[in-house]
């Protein structure tokens, strides 16, 4: 059985429909990536997967159980986290009253306040500053710490390097293994598809809201990642 199954995922913003008929699975311990331009519903998928976006329950299964119709903060205690774009820490909040935001749930595992500050020290320096006073790589390292701290099983991970240096993408990304040797399951959208693809097991292409190919990390070729990815 799957750790997470989505079976015909459908997703609309009022009238629009951004998703159309997605099945996915991801097996428990693995990362898996979704890639695809602009607009394909990467987002939009990890939101329904979070229940940002309500979807017919039986479309959702997590763990062996519909989850479709559950509430965000139901699916946090579930086991299930997500870091968003844009890191949407709170400005109001130092970086420390935000990780212990992130534990409020009460979920047990191995991840703390001090994990965190091992796993991104710089973390533990700043950690009485107010969360804007970072810098934006470590805003991203913090975003993942206030997740972490769900002690989640399944961490959905969305656009990880937006707006960052190659040299500070490569220290988040080298993070990951750490996160996965706990156990944790990973879902990850992203648009360097050649970074994605490296990380993770398997890949699926999102195209216009539609799944437009699938693959393990070493059975594809470019050419085909190409079609699928711009639909051609």
């Amino acid at each position: 059985m799957s750790l997470l199954a989505t079976h015909g995922l459908s997703a609309f913003y009022g009238d629009f429909q951004a998703l159309f008929g997605i099945d996915l699975s991801v097996e428990e311990g693995e990362t898996v990536a979704i890639i695809g331009a602009n607009g394909a519903g990467k987002t939009t998928f990890l939101r329904a997967v979070a229940g940002a976006l309500t979807s017919d329950a039986e479309m959702v299964e997590f763990d062996g159980q519909a989850i479709g119709k559950r509430t965000p903060h139901e699916l946090v205690r579930l086991g299930i986290a997500m870091v968003p774009e844009g890191r949407r820490l709170f400005a109001s909040l130092s970086v420390e009253e935000n990780l212990l935001l992130g534990g409020h749930c009460g979920r047990t595992g191995p991840w703390s306040v001090e994990r965190v500050y091992d796993l991104f020290p710089v973390l533990k320096e700043f950690r009485a500053l107010p969360a804007p006073s970072l810098s934006g790589g470590q805003q991203q390292m913090a975003a993942i710490g206030r997740a972490l701290m769900c002690n989640p099983r399944l961490l959905l991970c969305d656009e990880l390097s937006l707006g960052l240096a190659p040299v500070v993408i490569q220290d988040i990304y080298a993070c990951l293994d750490a996160i996965t040797a706990e156990g944790t399951t990973v879902i990850l959208v992203e648009q360097d598809i050649n970074r994605a693809i490296e990380a993770s097991s398997r890949f699926y292409c999102f195209q216009e809201g539609r799944v437009g190919l699938t693959a393990a990390k070493d059975g594809f070729d470019q050419v085909a990642i190409t079609a699928a990815y711009f639909g051609l």
